[in-house]
């Protein structure tokens, strides 16, 4: 038995075998959202093999229950390349909700705007990403599997779904291009007007090796900023992982609103 059909198991054990309808994976500061799930939380070091969250603002554990009338599976944190150099780092957790019968993610992130009209506490909608990091999760993937296409990474009705929810409850949520970058150091100004050219309206150090993860695994997926911060060099704040921190709830009680209403259908 594979790792991860192990791993299912022993989730499965503990949460009931219903397979969860929808997965979700939380970004920076966002990680208390996944107390509103009636269920199940198991703790990261319950489940061999996979990788601590050890960020800040991430809370490590995996809770599978109820959320609107919905089973989901919801990752309370995730961990980043920039913590093992390592892009593939969440590919186990993304296997074993494949192994237990999920079929779509809905993938969250902190990034900072390279759109004036996106400030700090709105959303924005992934409609399609640049790898700006320069690597990619399945680099030693050895079937010929890795050739994965990405013309549609971003599911199209998953996200018409998220702009019906948002528009529904009143909440804003405009499409836009994600540039990955690997991280930890924030941006320069350069790199920031740089991205701007390549077509990027945001900027953040996740998500996109979880996509292509995805679509490896045959799992439909979309993807939504919580905007913290403007670009370097677009404003004068103070960039920090403390700033993106307490910039991150103002965001977050719309995501909510939007995941809630996303959920009843």
């Amino acid at each position: 038995m594979s790792k991860s059909a192990e791993l299912a198991r022993l989730i499965q054990e503990r949460a009931g075998d219903q397979p969860p309808e929808y997965g979700l994976i939380l970004g920076s500061g966002l990680g208390h959202l996944s107390a509103a799930v009636e269920g199940v939380a198991i703790p990261y070091s319950d489940l061999p093999g996979f990788p601590h969250a050890g960020v800040s603002g991430h809370v490590p554990q995996l809770v599978v229950g109820q959320l609107e009338g919905r089973r989901v599976a919801v990752f309370g944190g995730r961990s980043h390349y920039y913590e093992s150099g390592r892009a593939d780092v969440m590919r186990l957790p993304l296997e074993v909700l494949q192994a237990l019968g999920c079929g779509r993610l809905i993938l969250t992130n902190a990034a900072g705007s390279l759109r004036a009209e996106n400030p700090p506490g709105s959303l924005m909608l992934l409609s399609d990403h640049i790898a700006f990091a320069g690597t990619n999760p399945l680099i030693g993937e050895a079937t010929d599997a890795r050739f994965v296409p990405l013309t549609d990474a971003h599911d199209a009705e998953i996200r018409a779904g998220l702009k019906a929810a948002a528009l529904a409850e009143g909440v804003d949520l405009p499409e836009g291009v994600y540039c990955w970058f690997s991280g930890p150091s924030f941006e320069t100004p350069a790199e920031i007007r740089a991205a701007k050219v390549l077509g990027a309206d945001a900027v953040g150090m996740s998500t996109v090796p979880e996509v292509i993860l995805s679509r490896f695994l045959g799992l439909r997926c979309a993807a939504v900023s919580v905007i913290t911060n403007m670009g370097a060099g677009m404003s004068d704040e103070s960039i920090s992982h403390e700033h993106t921190k307490a910039m991150a709830p103002l965001g977050a009680a719309k995501l909510e609103q939007v995941l809630r209403r996303f959920l009843r259908g």
